[in-house]
Order: C-alpha cells, then sequence, then structure tokens
C-alpha cells in the first residue's frame, strides 16, 4: 500500500456542519441552500471510506460517507449528464435504488453555468436531488467531443500498430491542449472557451458536488507511447495544481460542505505507466481516485487490478465511464469501488432493454403481442406495470413515456446488479453470482 502524505488540505479540517435544503437559494447565512456554518473551512470529515468485505483479488464491500448521506459500494452511479437523469425524475431515481447521481461540469458549465447552480444551493439543491452527488472534471468531454476519442477500444483496434491509426488533425480539432490547460470550442455554439486545473477547481466548486474530479488530459489508444509519457507527466502536473487550488476554494467557501476530491488515472494500456500514475497521485492528499482514460476491453479488469494494487486501499476508488455486466464484474473483482456510465438511459432511449438472459431491442416486430415485462425476474416500476406490447407501441407511436419507462427499467437493473454483486461479496459467493449472470447474459453471443 502507497503511504499518503498530508499537504496544506489538513487545514480544511474544521468543526464545521453540514446541512441540505433542496430547492433553496445560497448564500452565507442566508436561508436555504448547503451550508457548513460558521467562518472556518469546511470539516473534511464529512467524507470517508469505511472498507466491509475483501475477497481475494481485490474485490470489496464499503461504505462511502458524504455530507448528503452514504454510498454502499460497489455501487453504479447513473449519470444525469446535465443535473438530470435523462427522461426520468430524481425521485424515480431514488426509487430505482441508486444511492447517488453523477453530473458533467463541462456541459453545467455551458449551460446553464456553474454560477447559475451555486446560487441554486449547489448541484444537489438544482435538481431537487437529496443524496450524493458527483461531478466529473469535463476533462473527458472537452477533449472527446473535441477531437472525436472512445472510452473503449473495441477489437476494431486490437493488435495494430496505433503509430499508424490517426485522430482529427490539429487545425480541424475543437481541443487543443498546452501545459496550462485546454482551449476549446462549445459543442452548442461554437464559442472558444479555456479549461485548466483552477478554472475546472472552481466550476466544480460551484457546482458544489460532494465528490469531484481532477482535471485530466484524456489521451486515446491511437496516440504513441511517446505521447503517452509525455501526456501522464502533465496529468500529474495538473493533479498538484488541483489538490493547490481545491485547498483554496475549500478555505474560502466556508458556507459549503467539504467536497472530496479524487485524483484521475491515466496511462492507457501501459502497466508501467498506469502504476507509476497511481504512485504518483496515490502519494497525493487526494480523497480519492478515478481511474480514466480510453482502454482495451479486454485488459480492463488488468488494467484496475494493476492501479489498485498501488493505491492507498483505505481511499474509493471510481472507474469512469463503465457500466457493461461483463464490465462491471472484471472491475469489481481487481478492487473498483463505484462507476458511473451513461450506456443505460442512453440505449433505453434507443429501445435497447437489459434482462437476464441479454439485451434485446423492444422495437422488434416480435413484441406487439407480447404480455410479458421486459424481464419476467425484475422487480422496477415499468415491469410491474407494463407489458413489451405496450412499451412497442409507445416506441412505433413515438411516445415520450417510451423513454420514461424504459430508461427506470435500465437504470434499475444495472443499479441492483451491482448490489447483488455487494451481497455475493458479503456471501462468499462472487464467483457463483458471475458465472449466473455472465452465463445467462452473454449465452447468444
Amino acid at each position: 500500500m502507497t503511504e499518503t502524505t498530508t499537504s496544506a488540505a489538513d487545514a480544511a479540517r474544521a468543526n464545521a456542519g453540514g446541512a441540505h435544503a433542496a430547492g433553496a437559494p445560497a448564500g452565507g447565512d442566508a436561508a436555504g441552500g448547503d451550508t457548513a456554518g460558521g467562518d472556518t473551512a469546511a470539516d473534511r470529515t464529512q467524507f470517508g471510506f469505511d472498507v466491509g468485505t475483501t475477497m481475494s483479488g481485490g474485490g470489496r464491500t464499503g461504505t462511502i460517507r458524504t455530507p448528503h448521506g452514504t454510498i454502499a459500494t460497489p455501487a453504479f452511479i447513473p449519470v444525469g449528464t446535465k443535473a438530470t437523469v435523462k427522461a426520468v425524475k430524481p425521485e424515480d431515481v431514488d426509487a430505482l435504488g441508486a444511492d447517488a447521481v453523477l453530473a458533467n461540469a463541462y456541459h453545467l458549465f455551458l449551460q446553464p453555468g456553474a454560477d447559475i447552480v451555486d446560487e441554486a444551493g449547489g448541484l444537489g439543491a438544482f435538481m431537487n436531488w437529496p443524496g450524493p452527488t458527483y461531478t466529473d472534471s469535463g476533462g473527458f468531454q472537452v477533449m472527446s467531443l473535441g477531437v472525436g476519442s472512445k472510452k473503449v477500444l473495441t477489437t476494431e483496434f486490437a493488435g495494430k500498430d496505433r503509430s499508424d491509426l490517426q485522430t482529427v488533425d490539429k487545425e480541424r480539432r475543437m481541443a487543443n491542449v498546452d501545459e496550462d490547460g485546454v482551449t476549446f470550442r462549445s459543442h452548442l455554439n461554437g464559442d472558444i472557451h479555456r479549461f485548466t486545473p483552477e478554472v475546472s477547481m472552481q466550476v466544480q466548486h460551484q457546482l458544489g458536488a460532494d465528490i469531484i474530479f481532477a482535471f485530466d488530459e484524456l489521451t486515446m489508444l491511437t496516440n504513441t507511447r511517446a505521447y503517452q509519457e509525455e501526456s501522464l507527466e502533465r496529468t500529474r502536473r495538473w493533479a498538484e495544481r488541483c489538490v493547490t487550488e481545491h485547498v483554496r476554494l475549500t478555505q474560502e467557501r466556508t458556507h459549503r460542505p467539504y467536497q472530496a476530491l479524487f485524483g484521475v488515472l491515466q496511462g492507457a494500456q501501459y502497466e508501467d505507466l498506469r502504476r507509476t500514475a497511481a504512485r504518483d497521485l496515490g502519494a497525493m492528499d487526494f480523497d480519492g481516485f478515478g481511474i480514466g482514460g480510453a482502454l482495451e476491453k479486454e485488459n480492463l479488469g488488468t488494467i484496475v487490478g494493476w492501479v489498485c494494487e498501488e493505491l492507498p486501499e483505505e481511499k474509493p476508488r471510481h472507474l469512469l465511464g463503465i457500466g457493461e455486466p461483463d464490465d462491471l464484474f472484471a472491475a469489481i473483482r481487481r478492487g473498483a469501488d463505484t462507476f458511473d456510465c451513461v450506456s443505460p438511459s442512453r440505449v433505453a432511449r434507443n429501445a435497447a432493454v437489459y434482462s437476464r438472459d441479454g439485451r434485446y431491442n423492444i422495437s422488434g416486430s416480435r413484441y406487439k403481442r407480447d404480455w410479458q415485462p421486459i424481464d419476467p425476474e425484475c422487480s422496477c416500476y415499468t415491469c410491474a406495470h407494463h407489458s413489451r406490447a405496450y412499451l412497442h407501441h409507445l416506441w412505433k407511436a413515438k411516445e415520450m413515456l417510451f423513454s420514461t419507462l424504459c430508461t427506470i427499467h435500465n437504470e434499475h437493473f444495472i443499479v441492483q446488479l451491482v448490489a447483488e454483486i455487494r451481497g455475493a461479496i458479503e456471501d462468499g459467493r462472487y464467483d457463483e453470482l458471475e458465472a449466473e449472470v455472465m452465463g445467462r447474459y452473454y449465452a447468444k453471443r
């Protein structure tokens, strides 16, 4: 285990309380909003992580404590990119079993603006979500929307010499990286903006999520080894700057609860780079860690294992942008604690639904007179009340309710699958559950 160091962030540990008032305005001692109280910096002890049951290979259960509640881990965190899980109400997200939601700093920076969310009392109050919240740094969207990269590189590129693979040329990119930060064009209107580690921290402090992420450079598996090394060192320097700015903002914004800062590990598919990133950031004063970057699907579990072997055991690890059942099993086995992914809601809006026997498209004509629920074994609202035939009808009729019902089901399916995995770790039957779920879900491959 890497020994962690302390820094000026320890000055953020003060005796102040936290409260949440959804929908109320923020501001100093005014009524409503999230307040830490007093004139001292937010109390860092409001955040913590307790390890529960562990298993060979690195997998574990645990509990993340935040100012707005706890997260039982492993846990899947639904993505509410623009302060909403698309098509569903916050009450629906709570009912399907989610402990927390994750929003995106890039999108909220562009619209409505981080200052608006701050004025509302922070992300949770703005969207009327009383539980824990996350925001990512904006780094992934700044680069992926500007360059056109993918999170997981499939077998389309496996084994190829990536020096021959080309990305968007610099003149046509909507995002360009330099030592200080990233200059990018808004995907909404083409306006030019600038993100630096300091700006990302300022935006995320205004958004007010319980867990925020350091600004990092997203690389692609199509980048050369030399560029991966250069980028990794830049992300390390940016991480140091994020910690410094986070400390300053925590001491300055005394009217808000403590926000936990997670460092983000890059390094692509290279073991030495991934381990270096984990050791470097593991020695910094982060509250937890995000495992980021593009990766080959077949190596996901291996990469998670590399970094978890180097990271402090007492701090939580979040795997960014992953949510398929096989990926969840692989990552949890090797030590990842939490996950987020847009896939459950995105594919739901395009008629793809999950079941214990695999994913299928409810738009197919075979479901026109199918009176079964999406998944007969599912306990979600949609499966308790509606048939495949009804959902097929909604899809054909282009009714908005279709997206709502299918999103409720898909999010419930993944959230509950991870909860089931958590229970299996505690009961010592992880291997049995993995064999059962994987055997059925991917049987038709």
